[in-house]
């Protein structure tokens, strides 16, 4: 984000997008384009264990240091027939500034009124200090390290999980209904979200369907709405047009959600404004 303010690059891309703040430092201003839409998993390392289902109530709480046994009676009670360790719960969250933390956080503080007031939301929160929790950098690094330790947890885009084949909750949403991330689900996520806004700075912090995986969110990108190149500009609007056609239909393939038809129509008009 620094290196797009400061025009060191020709663009760049965010799951935070961008603040009124930040935008009002670039010079010749921003078009910010939603490209994708992901879903943020918790991963998760129990022995003999490939599912596990986690309250709404529950797994905020874990990231806040107030539910730490796997065989805590909450998540007991809403795993029937599975057998929970008695085994301290690791979170592994990130070290580095991350999208993915703002979307995560973003969405807990949304729902759960204890960890909007502990952690609140950022690309960097202040994590409890506590002898459980351990950071990592980048999604690869949280997954590397759930998968090397026994009892842990931790948040990574999907996609990091379906290629790592690393196994992550089934999470309850707002309808009640515990829902597996995948296609279907980030799509009905998305259908909640609302594009009648001035800008494309959409979020869907809780979505209401209960065919919907609660975590998901839009990937943008970032361009300079006075680039100063024609001919780089040219070229970006044409990346645009790719990304809006043929690169959605790889969105799924690689762990993503594609974009609703109704809003690829209007990033295609908004990137227009990339000159």
């Amino acid at each position: 984000m620094r290196d797009f303010i400061s025009r060191i690059v020709d663009f760049a891309a965010s799951d935070a997008a961008m603040t009124d703040e930040e935008i009002a430092q670039v010079k010749g201003g921003v078009v910010l384009l939603p490209m994708t839409a992901g879903q943020v998993v918790l991963v998760f390392n129990l022995p003999n264990v490939r599912q596990v289902r986690l309250p709404r109530d529950v797994y905020p709480l874990i990231f806040t240091g107030e539910v730490n046994r796997w065989n805590d009676p909450r998540i007991v009670a809403a795993n029937p027939g599975a057998t929970l360790p008695d085994m301290r719960i690791t979170v592994v969250r990130r070290s580095d500034s991350a999208g993915t933390t703002y979307v995560f956080t973003k969405h807990l503080s949304a729902i759960n009124e204890s960890f909007r007031t502990k952690m609140g939301v950022g690309t960097t929160v202040q994590w409890p200090n506590l002898p459980n929790f351990i950071g990592s950098p980048r999604n690869d690094g949280i997954t590397a390290t759930v998968a090397q330790t026994p009892g842990a947890i931790g948040y990574v885009e999907f996609g990091f999980a379906l290629l790592s084949d690393t196994p992550f909750a089934l999470l309850e949403n707002k309808s009640g209904k515990f829902v597996e991330a995948d296609e279907a689900a980030g799509q009905a996520a998305l259908a909640s979200a609302d594009f009648s806004g001035e800008d494309l700075r959409i979020w869907v912090e809780d979505p209401a369907s209960p065919e919907a995986y609660p975590i998901a969110t839009f990937t943008w990108m970032l361009f300079y709405r006075k680039h100063g190149n024609d001919r780089i500009a040219a070229e970006l609007r044409k990346f645009v047009a790719w990304a809006m056609d043929e690169g959605q239909g790889m969105a799924a393939e690689l762990g993503y959600v594609p974009l609703p038809e109704g809003l690829i129509k209007r990033v295609k008009a908004e990137a227009a404004n990339i000159q």
